[in-house]
């Protein structure tokens, strides 16, 4: 069993971001402990849990869950555990901004139960900082990392962004090299996406920004494929690479199909065949659960030709790629014949080529 918990406050909505968040100045930290304990308290009964009595993993995404009080973590936690006892090696995951890490606060994560922190670095050039509205600078990253390092949390994982606008003359070699020069323990990379309601797709409607033409875009991405996998780091999904033993596993649960729930506004929850998920805005959150109301917004429930579809998809995110039978020959052949995947044994598995054409691929087996 995995649980996710989505802390949607933040100081500042990024440009690019589409996420379910609340802009605070002053984050209700105790306001939101107290929802998300209603609502745990309410998946306790479920059937599902017979199968599934340990927690394996819990990550804290948003938003930025670092802008909650470090007690607050810790009570959730304590919580968590005190209900489902967390596995031995359970693995703690905090999305944090670098501005939020002090020592005060990796010593509080840490004494909660944190033991992986992942990091919102996004770049290092000042001018992509600020065109992204990131509430950080350059410096804060090396020195974030370096705290939380003092703190026990080794570890810890950086986010980049790729495929920014040309008119921004972003060095993207320079930012992965700063990266790896941290020495940090894995990596994700995320190739920005232009969304309607959002600043950065304002600005591109206006015909002020420019989207990144698709070969620049390629380009960077296999740059960093070559860099990352020349210092010995394990390019294992299409987004993410890590140093050996330190891939997510909490993600990589999402990729098996595993059970999950989902705790706060916005959040999914999964089992098997069965979806649901909660309402979207922090208030309507707050005001369900504080009513005693059921804060889940919709449900459903998968056909075995999505669960497939899916299994396909999420199986070729990954270097295990999916069973070979499972691809038709000709695409199969074809696949292989182009560099867009290699077979491994009974197992087919996509290229970093063949991941800048996931989407394209599996349409094409699907007729979608």
């Amino acid at each position: 069993m995995h649980l996710y918990v989505h802390v949607p406050f933040c100081a500042r909505r990024c440009s690019y971001c589409d996420f379910a968040i609340a802009v605070r100045r002053e984050v209700p930290s105790a306001a939101f402990g107290r929802a998300v304990e209603r609502e745990w308290a309410m998946w306790q009964g479920h059937p599902e849990w017979d199968a599934s009595p340990e927690l394996d993993t819990v990550y804290f995404g948003g938003g930025t869950p670092s802008r909650l009080e470090p007690g607050t973590i810790a009570r959730l936690l304590e919580g968590f555990a005190a209900s489902r006892p967390l596995a031995a090696d359970a693995e703690v995951t905090l999305e944090a901004n670098p501005e939020d890490v002090t020592a005060g606060a990796a010593a509080a994560w840490r004494a909660a139960g944190i033991n992986r922190i992942s990091l919102g670095a996004q770049s290092f050039a000042p001018n992509v900082l600020a065109w992204m509205h990131r509430t950080h600078d350059a410096p804060a990253i090396g020195a974030a990392v370096a705290t939380l390092r003092s703190a026990g949390i080794e570890n810890i994982s950086l986010h980049l962004i790729y495929a920014l606008p040309d008119a921004l003359e972003r060095d993207w070699a320079a930012d992965v090299e700063r990266a790896l020069a941290i020495e940090q323990a894995h990596l994700s990379l995320y190739g920005l996406t232009v969304e309607p309601r959002t600043p950065l797709g304002r600005w591109t409607a206006r015909g002020e920004s420019v989207p990144a033409a698709d070969e620049r875009a390629s380009r960077e991405y296999l740059d960093a494929h070559e860099r990352l996998t020349a210092r010995g780091f394990e390019h294992y999904e299409v987004s993410n690479a890590a140093r050996p033993g330190f891939r997510a596993r909490h993600n990589a649960a999402y990729w098996r199909r595993a059970p999950f729930i989902g705790l706060g506004p916005s959040a999914h929850s999964g089992f098997g065949a069965n979806r649901s998920w909660n309402v979207r805005e922090w208030e309507e959150y707050r005001r369900r659960s504080e009513a005693g109301e059921p804060v889940q917004a919709e449900s459903e429930t998968l056909t075995p030709d999505q669960i497939a579809l899916e299994d396909l998809y999420l199986g070729l995110r990954t270097d295990s790629g999916v069973p070979a039978g499972s691809v038709d020959p000709p695409a199969r052949r074809a696949w292989v014949a182009e560099g867009w995947a290699v077979p491994l044994g009974d197992r087919l598995v996509l290229t970093p080529e063949g991941w800048l054409r996931l989407d394209a691929l599996v349409a094409s087996l699907t007729h979608c």
